[in-house]
């Protein structure tokens, strides 16, 4: 299990700015304005050597008006999940109350905490973190989150402080036990998973309550089918996190999001009388942020009208078009009618996602590829791709060699991804395609050749001076 860590401190410190330079994303907004975050924002970090799982909250005030008290709420939420606590404080501002109570406040909690000092730009270290010592929470880190200074240094210290981290090295890929295929469902609170997982079982192993919330926590299922391994994990239903107020839903999130880590396929359930929602939409980018085998399953079939169930085919077709290569089946969990199927695809979508293709099979797909529809010109040179390989699964990862393969659209990679799909009978699974340029290595020869031959202009003696 990843480990997580929570930033936490006053408004307006730079926390936003910290989440988005260690995840590298924009997912937080950012403004010179106090209060701009009050949910808990969850992002994911990748460092050679280590990951973890960050959380961004609102700022922590003194005030006890209902926006402070919610905020408050949330970053309480967000300590309780954490393993790690990265208290920020604003060093052009220095040391105020308020972050005496806070620091006050996460000694009585008995996390770990790391303070971090922000906005220290054209600032000694020495001099910006004297005052802050008073806190007694030990060696500062001193960063400019803008700037990207002290993050390095910032990242040590936090790898150093969690023994837990899983280490990965550079170039070993994820490995998945290809005898079992792990199979999360996911969807919002409500729609009918727990009911759907007994079913597929033939038992009630889950409650199964219509209210939404049942599920706290994720459960993980070992069973047979048909031969085959199986692990289904139920994940609690994700809802709007301002709606995450209940102390038993706190992990709720966090944990489908882990669920969502250890699976190699995913069923989003979807529940057919309310059609696609925001939130459905919200898991779906998670899904294919992840990479995962996907196979869509629209619950609560049974009972529509003919214009209902057009109608609820094409807002899915509408609105999920970035999950056209998944498998849509339409069943009702209760009933059972349509469920039975839903195993077949998610065998196909784990050995599409498992697929092990060899280099000569990939490079004619793309010379076929290439042969219908040529890459398009690059400042009057057409981009050449020479060869392609497999370079990792679950998801496919299709690796293509050549010249200024940098500057492919967007809209061939697209088309190559799609090509690959179909010539490989790939189904429910995303296709992940990476270019690489290949160096010439002949460049620096024909460099250094070319200055040789260039004529040397003769230099003119220097011209004597008259005298007067």
């Amino acid at each position: 299990m990843k480990p997580v860590i929570a930033l936490v401190g006053r408004p307006n410190v730079g926390k936003s700015t910290i989440f988005n330079r260690l995840t590298r994303s924009r997912d937080a907004l950012v403004a010179d304005y106090a209060g701009l975050t009050r949910d808990r924002i969850y992002g994911k970090v990748k460092e050679p050597g280590f990951d973890f799982i960050l959380i961004d909250t609102g700022g922590l005030t003194d005030q006890t008006d209902n926006m402070s008290d919610l905020m408050r709420k949330q970053a309480k939420l967000a300590i309780d999940e954490a393993d790690l606590i990265l208290f920020i404080v604003d060093g052009r501002a220095g040391l105020m109350p308020t972050d005496s109570d806070v620091a006050q406040q996460l000694r009585n909690d008995g996390k770990p905490v790391c303070l971090v000092i922000n906005k220290t730009e054209g600032e000694r270290r020495e001099i910006i973190s004297a005052e802050f010592y008073a806190l007694g929470l030990g060696e500062p880190q001193v960063i400019s989150a803008t700037q990207g200074r002290g993050i390095d240094s910032l990242l040590a210290e936090i790898k150093q402080r969690i023994p837990a981290v899983e280490k990965i090295e550079a170039d070993e890929a994820e490995v998945f036990d290809e005898n079992e295929i792990r199979l999360a469902v996911l969807g919002r609170p409500n729609v009918g998973k727990s009911t759907l997982i007994n079913r597929l079982l033939g038992e009630e192993r889950v409650v199964a309550f219509d209210e939404p919330g049942t599920t706290r926590d994720s459960i993980h299922i070992p069973f047979e089918k048909d031969g085959v391994n199986y692990t289904l994990i139920d994940t609690a239903g994700v809802r709007r996190r301002s709606k995450v107020s209940e102390k038993l839903e706190k992990f709720s999130v966090l944990k489908t999001l882990q669920a969502l880590e250890d699976a190699n396929v995913v069923m989003l359930v979807l529940d057919a009388h309310e059609g696609i929602v925001e939130q459905d939409l919200h898991l779906a980018g998670l899904i294919v942020e992840s990479g995962r085998a996907v196979v869509i399953a629209v619950n609560k079939w049974d009972g529509l009208e003919k214009s209902e169930r057009e109608w609820v085919t094409t807002n899915i077709e509408r609105r999920l078009p970035f999950l056209n290569f998944a498998k849509t089946h339409f069943i009702s969990a209760l009933h059972g009618s349509g469920v039975g199927l839903l195993f077949k695809s998610v065998r196909q979508a784990f050995q599409s996602a498992m697929t092990k293709v060899p280099t000569s099979r990939l490079t004619r797909v793309l010379e076929d590829a290439i042969a219908d529809h040529p890459p398009p010109l690059v400042r009057g040179r057409r981009i050449k791709f020479r060869y392609a390989h497999l370079g990792g699964k679950n998801p496919p990862r299709i690796i293509i060699h050549g010249n200024q393969t940098e500057s492919t659209p967007n809209s061939y990679k697209r088309y190559l991804e799609n090509t690959f799909r179909e010539a490989l009978k790939l189904q429910g699974t995303p296709v992940m395609i990476e270019f690489k340029t290949s160096d010439n290595p002949y460049r620096d020869k024909a460099i250094k050749s070319a200055s040789q031959n260039t004529p040397q202009k003769k230099q003119r003696p220097p011209r004597k001076s008259r005298k007067s």
